[in-house]
């Protein structure tokens, strides 16, 4: 591999830009990182070239981009419920406004390969189902729908002898020590003894933030990769009972052991919501996980691993012990 290859990462700063950032490192690209934030101390390493800015400011994008082979385009707004008039107009501005300045530039400067992070959520629920990358889209959040159309916008990139340069990633549940949300709620949680874990069916896709760092690595280096649409996951479909279960027995003997029983518990959060709803309160962050994880989301990852290098390292089990390791070593348990 050349060791000159530049690549600079947006949003790097995010709950999974260092693992991302440490695998194209560890692959001898030369990396530049492009975020509002600024990191915090240890977060990158030092080898690291740390430019901060905004990526709606076009000449800025084009400077840090001047020079790179390869762009990794991550930041985004993530995942909120319910986002207000104006933190949608918020959503638009950086998820698909953002993304186009970074689309624009790329071919602009000669980028040769631009990687887009999307999510599985903008198949939505696959009620019994496994999606491909063929399935239609059905985004049912708001979320959801401006990567859909940032993932429009990557695609339709060219370079000057027309061919494609966007490849975009659509990630399963990314979880790990980072990672915020309702995964890392229910680590915590479940930890410290304090819920018990669910007998849910349902499914669930997800992937280990060291995997995800490898997918992108995979697909800069194969030249068939561009144009493409992949899931990343980590190779298999979980229920959430798995799920409840891998926490448990990597959190140690302070986690339950015993699984609720799925029909109560949602006829009791069913029951709490209807009296919520009439007495027009606002429901509380329980009831409101409790709808998550009843979701059924399934879907397939075997793509990449036939088309790219990719394999996922980290299965259920292993990927939840060095979560909760690297939770208890920052003190976040």
């Amino acid at each position: 591999m050349n060791q000159t290859r530049t690549v600079v990462v947006t949003g790097a700063t995010g709950a999974v830009g260092p693992a991302v950032v440490r695998a194209l490192q560890e692959a001898g690209f030369r990396v530049k990182t492009f975020s509002f934030d600024v990191p915090h101390p240890g977060d990158l390493p030092a080898t690291v070239d740390v430019v901060r800015g905004d990526i709606n400011d076009y000449s800025a994008v084009r400077e840090v981009l001047r020079g790179a082979d390869v762009v990794v385009h991550m930041a985004a707004l993530l995942h909120i419920d319910n986002p207000s008039p104006v933190l949608q107009a918020r959503y638009n501005l950086i998820n698909v406004d953002g993304t186009r300045s970074v689309t624009q530039a790329s071919a602009e400067q000669g980028v040769k390969r631009l990687v887009f992070f999307s999510t599985i959520n903008v198949y939505g629920p696959t009620s019994g189902c496994m999606a491909t990358e063929e399935t239609p889209l059905k985004p049912d959040s708001f979320y959801a729908q401006t990567k859909k159309a940032g993932e429009a916008i990557v695609l339709g990139a060219k370079a000057e002898n027309g061919e494609a340069i966007g490849t975009v990633l659509r990630l399963g549940a990314v979880y790990g020590s980072r990672v915020k949300g309702n995964y890392r709620r229910l680590a915590q949680t479940l930890a410290k003894g304090r819920a018990l874990p669910l007998a849910g069916r349902n499914r669930r896709t997800v992937v280990y933030d060291q995997d995800v760092g490898r997918a992108v690595c995979s697909v800069v280096d194969t030249p068939e990769a561009a144009g493409k649409v992949y899931n990343v996951t980590d190779g298999k479909i979980h229920t959430v009972q798995d799920i409840f279960r891998a926490i448990s027995l990597a959190a140690g003997p302070t986690a339950p052991r015993f699984f609720l029983p799925v029909l109560p518990v949602r006829l009791a959060g069913a029951i709490g919501k209807t009296l919520l709803s009439a007495l027009r309160l606002p429901l509380p962050t329980p009831l409101v996980l409790l709808e998550k994880y009843f979701e059924d989301i399934a879907v397939d990852g075997s793509k990449i691993q036939r088309e790219t290098p990719f394999r996922p390292v980290y299965d259920l089990q292993r990927g939840w012990q060095e979560t909760i390791r690297l939770m208890r070593e920052a003190g976040d348990l």
